[in-house]
């Protein structure tokens, strides 16, 4: 396809935008440690149910600390239910024990340092720095920015850090938050992965992939 990405991509955020205006991230949170937490949680997990664990959770453990002196056992009965629990409560604990050594008990505002967390990969590191501090350091790809980007032919590729390059080269820097809030509502309401809803689509006119598309 002989097409101009960064003008494409200009064209498919004024849609977007007009469609859902200014999004928000779906996993509920008051506290940035509490947001990575949720996050962590999130990994394979649909946001409704982290949003069901953490209502009791946060009640549970109110602080940083109290993260970091949980007991393995009891917090793996307490996220059992986001799958993957093992795991996730060791780097849950190894990160506020970081935290509360290294940062007082809060949460780096750096891409560099957010990578030393447990688990916390460039995904992680984006959505914490731009849900929680409204910093733009990067693009967080999840699975559907990853799907719909390929499907726009944004990338061609399905290695999360390459497609964040690519799409760093074409989307300007102040939509990179709010970009991939676009695509995650898109991939969960309309372009679903086993039954893409073409025809209610706002790219439907646009999309190479779509059904509708007469390009």
């Amino acid at each position: 396809m002989d097409r101009d990405n960064k003008k494409f991509v200009l064209v498919v955020i004024e849609i977007l935008k007009k469609k859902y205006k200014n999004p928000k991230c779906a996993l509920n949170f008051s506290k940035p440690f509490d947001f990575l937490v949720a996050v962590i949680l999130s990994a394979q997990c649909t946001d409704k149910r982290v949003n069901e664990i953490t209502e009791k959770l946060f009640k549970k453990y109110k602080s940083t600390k109290s993260y970091a002196q949980a007991k393995l056992l009891e917090l793996q009965k307490d996220i059992k239910s986001a799958g993957f629990f093992r795991n996730k409560a060791k780097n849950i604990i190894k990160s506020a024990k970081l935290s509360v050594e290294k940062f007082d008990g809060k949460i780096p505002q750096t891409m560099e340092e957010l990578l030393t967390f447990p688990g916390a990969a460039r995904k992680t590191a984006n959505v914490v720095l731009g849900t929680v501090f409204n910093k733009a350091q990067g693009i967080a790809v999840d699975t559907h920015v990853i799907r719909l980007s390929n499907l726009l032919k944004l990338t061609e590729s399905v290695i999360p850090v390459k497609i964040e390059k690519d799409l760093i080269e074409i989307v300007p820097k102040k939509y990179w938050i709010k970009f991939s809030h676009w695509m995650q509502i898109l991939g969960r309401e309309v372009c679903k992965a086993r039954n893409p809803n073409c025809l209610q689509c706002c790219l439907n006119k646009i999309c190479p992939s779509s059904k509708c598309f007469r390009g």
